[in-house]
């Protein structure tokens, strides 16, 4: 039974009669380009079969009426009432409703039912899939008209507004934008985008569950964000350039003025300033067929976002060095914020196995953990699906 199938069965068992329709945004993973939206980089991820759904039934007032299955939880509001937060897993999609408004249109209530599979606190962007989820189910109640890049603009400021998350626009950007067995290639500073085939049968995306969670709003993140956006507001200053972003600093300015930089500014700045340099060679590379080349880059950001960006952790480098030993995989590294979350490999489809059954042998060892392993494939953005 499909994800969305289960959200259909769910508001039937909740609410006691069929949802109108069923919605679906899927979640995501980065196969390279790490912290870089926010400096104006690029990024490379994937949506992934693991989706956020939910079937929605039209009310005839205002109030709106959500069930979480993950939650076992039903949560309400008043979507004409001014909004606050909660604090809870309800911010995301009120939040949401809080940006139509703010844009000037009504939502009308709706009872909903949630029902998802992309792990909670993994790195696999769920809240993102919330959101855009979210605004599906919205443009189908109203009849707006709205493009896929407008929704995940409309998604990332309700996560930066009113959830309190400074995020990038990646994750809502894929999650709305994505095409199927394709990964998307995006500029972070004009979103212009391309989708770059992803062939499964030249290499599988492999995601490895730390076990480790973690949370944007309590961890490093904001941190080294700030950290950027001094590194390039110092080099600017010293240089007498015109600097906006990370993303106009080339190494060779970076390495030029390293001393107008704090050692652990430059660090950051350093991670950043190579991975969007990485990214646009990864690419390039993937175009061309050459997966093995890819992987060495993949390998390549990930010692960079330990080393440099400190976002790793014990359990990540574990779970890199246990895929990275396995013959037949390309390239491995952590996916997403870090500070926990999931690593990602690419591998050969004969690969698979020996990758899964080495994770399964030796990471409880090293980590006292068990880690979930999710072979995905690249599929399309949000929808309708029902």
């Amino acid at each position: 039974m499909t994800v969305a199938d289960r959200a259909a069965q769910a508001f039937g068992e909740t609410f006691g009669a069929e949802p109108d329709f069923v919605v679906q945004a899927p979640g995501r993973v980065n196969l390279i380009g790490e912290h870089t939206d926010y400096n104006d980089g690029f990024v490379f991820p994937a949506a992934i079969d693991r989706w956020i759904a939910i079937a929605c039934r039209a009310r005839d007032d205002s109030r709106v009426v959500l069930h979480a299955t993950a939650f076992d939880e039903t949560r309400e509001f008043d979507a004409a009432a001014d909004l606050s937060r909660d604090a809870n897993w309800l911010d995301y999609p009120k939040g949401v409703v809080d940006q139509f408004r703010k844009g000037g249109h009504a939502v009308p209530g709706f009872d909903g039912v949630m029902v998802g599979d992309v792990p909670v606190g993994a790195g696999l962007s769920s809240s993102a899939a919330v959101e855009v989820a979210t605004a599906t189910v919205v443009l189908e109640l109203t009849g707006i008209t709205m493009s896929g890049p407008d929704v995940a603009l409309l998604g990332q400021r309700a996560e930066n507004q009113f959830v309190g998350v400074n995020c990038g626009i990646m994750d809502q950007f894929v999650s709305a934008n994505a095409a199927d067995g394709h990964a998307l290639f995006l500029d972070c500073r004009d979103l212009s985008y391309e989708h770059v085939p992803v062939s499964a049968g030249v290499a599988r995306i492999v995601i490895l569950n730390s076990g480790v969670t973690r949370g944007l709003t309590d961890s490093g993140y904001n941190e080294r964000r700030s950290a950027c956006e001094k590194g390039a507001a110092l080099i600017a200053e010293a240089s007498g350039e015109t600097i906006g972003a990370l993303r106009d600093v080339s190494p060779e300015l970076l390495t030029q003025y390293r001393d107008a930089l704090p050692a652990d500014i430059h660090r950051r700045c350093r991670h950043v300033v190579t991975e969007i340099d990485r990214t646009r060679e990864a690419v390039a590379d993937l175009r061309a067929g050459d997966v093995a080349a890819f992987g060495t880059l993949m390998n390549a950001s990930h010692d960079s976002l330990r080393d440099d960006y400190e976002v790793s952790g014990p359990e990540l480098d574990a779970l890199v060095t246990i895929a990275r030993e396995v013959d037949g995989v390309y390239g491995a590294r952590l996916t997403g914020a870090g500070f926990g979350g999931c690593a990602v490999a690419l591998a050969r489809a004969d690969a698979v196995d020996e990758l899964v059954q080495a994770v399964a042998a030796e990471y409880p060892s090293q980590s006292g953990l068990e880690a979930e392993v999710y072979v995905c494939r690249a599929v399309a953005g949000a929808g309708r699906v029902g």
